[in-house]
């Protein structure tokens, strides 16, 4: 990979978990409409989804949908009110098989084993888990417990995702996170004892404070557990709509020359550790699922990430959860009371979201084939949306000429080269309808 020409390239854009953007959900997609999609798209293994929200305090970095609080019974409520939520989202699904369940946050093991139990039960009473399914939760290693990994061991939870951002003492502390390798070297030996046989760690590069030699010695401490993925993301300044990111010195905050310093030695430090970079993000192992899936061309991304669960249905649970059928995404509602208020009504929680035209659908078709695969084979999407791809895309034609450096483009496929991975997201901004008129601050920064 040449870093060195990459940094001209910085601008901002979207980080493509779906097409079209969250930013184009609407109120204009109607909740009977949803109902009429969820209920002919359901013909498909599901993937679950369920957002449990709760922190106890705030991680100033953070860009999840959140809410703080040390109150016991709004965790009870919340709970209540998502098995009532799920009573209802049964009655409108054809099928109940599941290929794949995601517990995500806030911090879903604020909650406690008990809580976890009843919850992981009544799933589990009501969708029926093929025998394949990867079954996840993100988990802050400062909250975690044996009873509650024992409840996760006993319902199957086969694959844990441990957030770790970085171990630099100062950048912790600026970043309101402070986390001593002893607790997530604990976390870790604790899943493993558990059965549980994937573990990922996600660090988080362009925090304060951090620099080239801080974001090493991170590297080098995490080696030391042993994950079998490593999630390296690019942190998401975006102050205007998190306030919590208001609280950071923005001068502290690396410049695009030192990110790409510390990405390129990420790179190279893995690489020469046993992992393979799978999309612009992830490194994993070779014997890794998601690696095998990006040499055979089968990788997949959507809300949760990168997935070799391609072709299930989405289905989200909880305040703010996004769900994905083959033609709409649906948004829960992001208010608790209108979350509960809708419950209490006998419906599900749908708040916005979008109805894809054809357009949408070949757009996001040739979007997630590049961000999955850096590959889109051309003569496959003009079989299947019966177009000529460069009549169709003259706008893309003339944005990739300025990646050209990075591209193999032929009558029969788009290939991005390893440099190019790197700018995966502003190579299919070119193939985006939506992204006239945006400004600056609507994406975080794509370096």
């Amino acid at each position: 990979m040449d870093f060195s020409v990459l940094a001209k390239y910085q601008t901002s854009g979207p980080r493509y978990t779906s097409y079209p953007t969250a930013i184009e959900f609407s109120e204009d997609y109607k909740y009977d409409e949803y109902i009429k999609d969820l209920e002919s798209n359901t013909d498909k293994p599901l993937s679950l989804y369920f957002h449990l929200p709760f922190c106890r305090s705030a991680c100033y970095f953070c860009g999840c949908n959140v809410i703080y609080t040390a109150n016991e019974d709004k965790k009870e409520r919340y709970l209540d009110y998502i098995l009532r939520e799920l009573d209802i989202l049964k009655t409108h699904l054809k099928t109940k098989k599941a290929i794949q369940m995601h517990f995500g946050g806030g911090t879903p093991t604020f909650f406690s084993a008990s809580q976890l139990e009843i919850l992981l039960k009544k799933i589990n009473e009501i969708f029926e888990f093929l025998p394949d399914s990867e079954l996840s939760c993100e988990i802050d290693p400062r909250f975690l417990n044996v009873e509650q990994m024992s409840v996760f061991a006993k319902y199957g939870i086969n694959r844990i995702s441990f957030g770790v951002q970085d171990f630099d003492a100062k950048v912790q502390k600026e970043i309101h996170r402070i986390q001593p390798y002893e607790i997530t070297e604990n976390a870790v030996k604790l899943a493993r004892a558990n059965g549980v046989k994937s573990i990922n760690t996600d660090l988080i590069y362009g925090l304060p404070y951090q620099d080239l030699n801080s974001f090493s010695k991170t590297l080098e401490t995490i080696l030391k557990i042993n994950p079998d993925r490593l999630a390296v993301f690019n942190y998401a300044h975006v102050p205007w709509i998190k306030k919590n990111m208001r609280k950071f010195d923005e001068s502290t905050i690396p410049e695009a020359k030192t990110k790409l310093e510390i990405l390129k030695h990420t790179a190279k430090f893995l690489g020469e550790n046993g992992y393979k970079m799978i999309g612009m993000d992830h490194f994993a192992k070779p014997d890794d699922e998601l690696f095998k899936a990006l040499e055979n061309g089968t990788l997949h991304r959507n809300f949760q990430g990168y997935t070799t669960k391609g072709g299930a249905i989405l289905v989200g649970v909880g305040l703010t959860s996004i769900g994905e059928g083959t033609n709409y995404y649906a948004q829960n509602y992001k208010d608790l009371n209108d979350y509960e208020a809708a419950i209490d009504n006998g419906k599900l929680p749908f708040h916005r979201g979008i109805k894809l035209n054809n357009d949408d659908l070949i757009r996001k078709a040739v979007i997630m084939s590049l961000m999955a695969n850096f590959n889109l084979n051309i003569k496959e999407i003009e079989k299947e949306f019966k177009i000529g791809f460069w009549d169709y895309f003259k706008d893309a034609k003339e944005h990739l000429k300025t990646y050209a450096e990075f591209l193999q483009i032929s009558d029969d496929e788009i290939k991005v080269n390893e440099t190019g991975t790197l700018l995966i997201r502003n190579i299919c901004m070119g193939f985006d309808a939506y992204m006239k008129n945006k400004g600056d601050k609507t994406f975080s920064k794509t370096l």
